[in-house]
């Protein structure tokens, strides 16, 4: 079963658990089961079907921009993240 590794502001819903292998083939169904372990979980994670913004999902150590159907293998590790966006270009710093 893929193993999703449970961010830490949502440690408080699961009792401290950092990570649970839960059935699925897509991200959609991971989050489902896991609120299913840990209600609350798909509220916090989602905005009625969409990944809440601000979040980025990485299957397997990439970054997967399908979101939510983005299909998993049994062997996959999944980690919800805070999105990152700025920085300035090299060339933009001046020296």
């Amino acid at each position: 079963m893929p193993l999703v590794h449970i961010p830490a502001l949502l440690l408080s819903l699961t009792g401290g658990v950092r990570q649970e292998q839960v059935s699925g083939k897509t991200v959609k169904d991971l989050i489902e089961q896991l609120d299913k372990l840990h209600p609350g979980i798909r509220e916090r994670l989602l905005e009625g079907d969409s990944l809440r913004s601000g979040l980025a999902v990485f299957v397997d150590g990439l970054v997967r921009r399908e979101g939510l159907d983005f299909e998993v293998s049994p062997e996959s590790e999944v980690h919800f993240i805070p999105a990152v966006a700025g920085g300035t270009e090299p060339s933009a710093v001046s020296g």
